[in-house]
């Protein structure tokens, strides 16, 4: 009798414990219809709106193509303190998303369209690294799950035959290529699919069906991705895959012309967002990965890493948003509604 009530007490205890969690994995999807669960939206002011002082000169904001954004891992707390996904209404993880990728990353793509960027139950960052494989997984469907509540959402109130643009960076690109798969992949979609530029996350040359890589500066209906490393750097997980991940060159766009150099590159945006900086950044398509040498700008000597990771896209800023632009006017004059 003593036993089964030990027994019991901890039971009890163990469901005390853990309830939170359980009462959070099981959490409703974020109502989309409620702007605050946007990180981006044209029906408000936000850091997407931002651009660069050095590029505002001729910008022409346009609403014939839409953008839908997904964003990286800012959910990076080692304690995390809210499990396994982050909720969407903390207001000082969504602060730091919207000074980050939003203003950095997503801005990039304002000049092609109206912007959309959903919040998410985004996975902690150590569901890429964990053993616990079965926990990662189930926290990354979490989060996809979200993103796809949220571009069905999209679908249904706001896109009204628009043409799409997906772009994503890091956990958006491992969210952002089912999306693609599900939604557009040899589907009725597909046709209205302007470019999709999923960046961070290895895409392998099978994911898709039907929807090819981007092999020329204007090519539509395709995708771009890349990952950035030091020149001469492979790491572990690199060497490690099965496949040789597509790469796209993001100072070529041409899939001929794998090497470029810096002086080609028109501008970065790193640190400050209003300061573009010329010659960063060179970019050779190399092993599944893209290489350049050591980003030069002042102050660089502290710069340490050979995974350039979290500037995949900022140190191609300006390279990435003049080429959405030309990759939509040759997408709307093929376009039959």
């Amino acid at each position: 009798m003593a036993t089964k009530k030990i027994v019991r007490a901890i039971c009890v205890g163990v469901i005390i414990v853990l309830l939170p969690v359980f009462i959070h994995a099981q959490g409703q999807a974020p109502d989309y219809g409620n702007l605050d669960n946007w990180a981006a939206h044209p029906w408000k002011w936000d850091a997407s709106d931002s651009i660069p002082e050095p590029l505002r000169d001729g910008y022409i904001p346009d609403s014939a193509v839409d953008v839908f954004f997904i964003h990286p891992t800012t959910y990076l707390d080692k304690k995390q303190p809210f499990g396994w996904n982050a909720p969407v209404d903390d207001s000082e993880l969504n602060q730091k998303t919207d000074n980050s990728t939003i203003l950095k990353q997503l801005s990039i793509f304002n000049i092609a369209g109206r912007v959309f960027a959903p919040r998410y139950r985004q996975a902690h960052i150590d569901a890429y690294y964990t053993a616990d494989t079965v926990t990662a997984r189930a926290a990354l469907n979490e989060a996809y799950s979200d993103v796809k509540a949220a571009f069905e959402y999209y679908m249904a109130h706001y896109n009204n035959g628009r043409p799409v643009i997906i772009a994503s960076h890091s956990q958006g690109t491992t969210h952002a290529k089912t999306l693609l798969r599900e939604f557009f992949d040899g589907r009725p979609l597909q046709q209205k699919l302007v470019a999709a530029y999923i960046v961070g996350i290895p895409v392998e040359p099978d994911w898709f069906a039907s929807i090819p890589p981007c092999n020329a500066p204007a090519q539509t209906g395709c995708f771009c991705t890349w990952r950035t490393l030091e020149t001469g750097y492979l790491p572990p997980f690199v060497e490690n895959e099965k496949f040789t991940a597509v790469v796209t060159n993001p100072l070529t766009w041409d899939a001929s012309k794998p090497v470029a150099s810096r002086e080609s590159n028109e501008g970065a945006v790193l640190l400050n967002f209003n300061k573009v900086l010329k010659h960063v950044a060179g970019a050779t398509v190399h092993g599944g990965v893209l290489w350049t040498d050591k980003p030069h700008f002042f102050g660089n000597i502290f710069f340490t890493t050979k995974n350039y990771h979290i500037a995949d896209y900022n140190l191609y800023y300006t390279s990435v948003r003049n080429n959405v632009k030309p990759r939509v006017q040759t997408f709307l004059k093929e376009y039959k509604p």
